[in-house]
């Protein structure tokens, strides 16, 4: 049981705290709530490309990296469709530079033309290696399109095409920056060796003085159920044909999340999970599969992919997995399977949460999308899910109209 403080600022800033005298460092961690949703349909790729621009240089700060590397402190970032994370550890004793550098870049980007420049050219080109140049790169353009229709799921998060990022204009840059990057749209957790007091003076005096902002309210489309099956076939060149499918789910904050989760875990975590057992080793319909679930925070995904073994076609393959969901529908798991996966899910989340590093992410990410307080009973929240209700759960989602499949073929030379 993590202990949790919390202090908001007047002009919305959310900050939690954990203090841990186990380390002699402290983390920062800035969740904003802006991800790939949130981008024009016409304009994307515009949350990935910030995870860049931010560490091109804000108002006071010409470089971000050199003043927080002397204080001997490291730092990374990465964006979803839901969030952008910006995250920094410092020892302790050189803590406030931290705060110095964070709060500069929240208050304004130092708007350079030569640095959007650098930025942009450098997502153009991981936009080229990743989804372009790379084999099942574009399977994510490919599958999204296919599964929503009016939710702006439906592209990436490195965007939906590449003209987007080469044609970005700083007048867009600033647009974005200031709708969306403010302290009202934030949460800030740190955590490591550093007081719940000290936390609260340097987040006033760095953070305080930031204004709040006009940010957009969220008013997505909802998705409509999907009343029939979508599919797809393309030819790429590839060394081996693969299948992917997916099935609409529910979102985060839906009791059935957990289910699905642990219905992913019973399919394939682990040498001895149901799609490996039976598909892989024992009828050897597959070289390799997976199933894992997107972890969106709206209505996400339940993802399947797999590379059929040689001599099996795609069509026998899905049929394969086909049957492997059916006894979840039809079969009750049975209890020590169940208590298996509960049990690795529980270690996992034990040990995620002994780093403070990890601890100030996951702080973030739930006061983001509820409240910190809620990483405590996550485990319990797995730990009542039922074999009745994953049978439920599978009954409504793993039906065919409500599926999404893409076979990714090798091109015939």
């Amino acid at each position: 049981m993590l202990n949790i403080n919390r202090h908001v600022l007047p002009n919305g800033l959310r900050m939690v705290h954990w203090q841990d005298e186990n380390t002699r460092m402290v983390a920062l961690d800035i969740a904003y709530n802006v991800g790939a949703k949130d981008e024009h349909p016409d304009r994307t790729g515009f949350a990935h490309l910030f995870e860049h621009l931010m560490f091109g240089g804000s108002i006071h700060i010409p470089d971000y990296d050199e003043p927080l590397q002397e204080a001997g402190g490291e730092n990374n970032a990465w964006t979803n469709n839901d969030i952008t994370n910006y995250y920094l550890t410092v020892p302790s004793q050189n803590v406030e530079v931290g705060f110095w550098l964070e709060s500069d870049r929240m208050l304004s980007l130092r708007f350079d033309e030569r640095s959007l420049e650098v930025q942009r050219d450098v997502v153009v080109e991981e936009f080229k290696q990743r989804c372009l140049n790379q084999p099942y790169g574009d399977v994510s353009h490919l599958l999204r399109p296919l599964a929503y229709k009016l939710h702006p799921y439906q592209w990436p998060t490195i965007g939906k095409e590449l003209s987007h990022i080469e044609n970005v204009t700083m007048e867009q840059v600033k647009s974005f920056f200031y709708s969306h990057y403010a302290p009202n749209n934030a949460v800030l957790a740190i955590t490591g060796n550093i007081s719940f007091e000290e936390a609260v003076r340097l987040t006033e005096k760095w953070f305080g003085p930031i204004p709040a902002r006009d940010v957009p309210e969220r008013n997505y489309p909802q998705e409509p159920p999907q009343q029939e099956e979508q599919r797809l076939e393309v030819e790429r060149n590839v060394p081996l044909d693969s299948l992917f499918m997916a099935y609409h789910m529910c979102n985060r904050s839906h009791p059935d999340y957990y289910a699905f989760d642990i219905l992913s875990d019973i399919l394939s975590n682990g040498a001895s999970s149901r799609l490996n057992q039976r598909l892989v080793r024992e009828r050897q319909i597959f070289s390799s599969i997976d199933a894992y679930i997107a972890g969106a925070v709206d209505a996400g995904l339940f993802h399947i992919a797999g590379k059929p073994a040689p001599g099996v076609s795609l069509h026998q393959a899905e049929i394969a997995v086909c049957e492997e969901l059916n006894k979840l529908q039809t079969e009750l798991i049975g209890k020590e399977e169940l208590e298996k996966v509960k049990n690795k899910f529980e270690s996992t989340q034990i040990f995620g949460n002994i780093s403070y590093l990890s601890v100030a992410t996951n702080l973030a990410w739930f006061e983001l999308n509820g409240k910190a307080e809620d990483i405590n009973s996550e485990v319990d929240k797995y730990r009542a899910v039922t074999a009745e209700q994953l049978q439920a759960v599978a009954q409504k989602a793993f039906d065919k109209k409500n599926r999404i499949v893409l076979y990714y073929k090798k091109a015939q030379s």
